[in-house]
């Protein structure tokens, strides 16, 4: 038998509670969450359930009330926040709904920032972010900037930013909110391949379909898991081409999609 996957993500008690003027908002109530190396977990919810504090001290950007988080086996429950910075730049690579890319920079100029932070020689950066950018698919795009970029190259710029420190976890914040559907299901694709060569992958979502692009969701409601499952049929262009002319020839679309591989398999 080989050995146990690794815990990323082992949060015990998680509690989050902030202070509005007298009231008290108790944001995230006691969560208990492991996630294994390798997962691609997406994190749902509606509005006001949590998910996006849960996301915050996930993502070091925020320290818990009470409760303890450990993140690739150090506890950072309580570190300081020099540390916890030290700590998003090595350990987390982040892709937001917004892009967060230098409009003036190259697309390569925005892949080698987390770099230029650590103290990486020049060589070095640059051979990395030529890396991750023919990761996702932008091997021709390294000398343009943002503005002469579509949504979707930008995103995958964003994505090769997160990944150039070579992360335990990757963690997506809504990572298609200002994208059309279909190039939406493009970045989901490159997040499907990533992971199926092993990265692991938390994606904080609202929209079901892609919630089901991951292995596995977990559902929060009033600051708690509500639901934690595994997705029977992982969703991918693949499934969405295979469904669409299924139902166009008149056959049984949903069962045929269901019956196709997951990208990677």
């Amino acid at each position: 038998m080989g050995a146990m996957p690794r815990k990323v993500i082992e949060a015990r008690g998680l509690t989050k509670h902030y202070k509005l003027g007298s009231e008290v908002i108790r944001a995230v109530r006691g969560v208990d969450l492991t996630i294994l190396e390798g997962e691609f977990v997406a994190i749902m919810g509606p509005s006001g359930s949590g998910k996006s504090t849960f996301m915050n001290l996930v993502g070091c950007l925020d320290t818990p009330t009470a409760g303890h988080y450990s993140l690739n086996g150090q506890d950072v429950s309580r570190l300081s926040e020099a540390k916890l910075a030290a700590i998003r730049n090595k350990d987390i690579g982040f892709v937001f709904q917004t892009f967060n890319l230098l409009a003036r920079a190259t697309a390569l100029h925005n892949v080698e920032l987390p770099l230029i932070y650590a103290g990486t020689p020049s060589s070095e950066r640059r051979r990395r972010a030529r890396e991750k950018l023919e990761m996702v698919g932008l091997g021709d795009r390294m000398g343009h900037k943002p503005p002469e970029m579509s949504g979707g190259q930008r995103q995958r710029v964003a994505v090769a930013r997160a990944l150039v420190n070579n992360p335990a976890l990757l963690l997506a914040d809504e990572p298609t909110g200002n994208l059309d559907s279909k190039t939406g299901e493009e970045i989901m694709d490159v997040m499907v391949k990533l992971n199926d060569q092993g990265q692991t992958i938390v994606l904080v979502t609202h929209e079901t379909e892609i919630a089901e692009y991951a292995k596995r969701q977990v559902h929060l409601r009033d600051g708690v898991i509500e639901r934690d499952f595994l997705n029977e049929t992982r969703r991918t262009s693949f499934t969405r081409v295979a469904t669409e002319q299924s139902e166009a020839d008149g056959g049984p679309g949903e069962e045929f999609a269901g019956a196709a591989p997951a990208a990677g398999t």
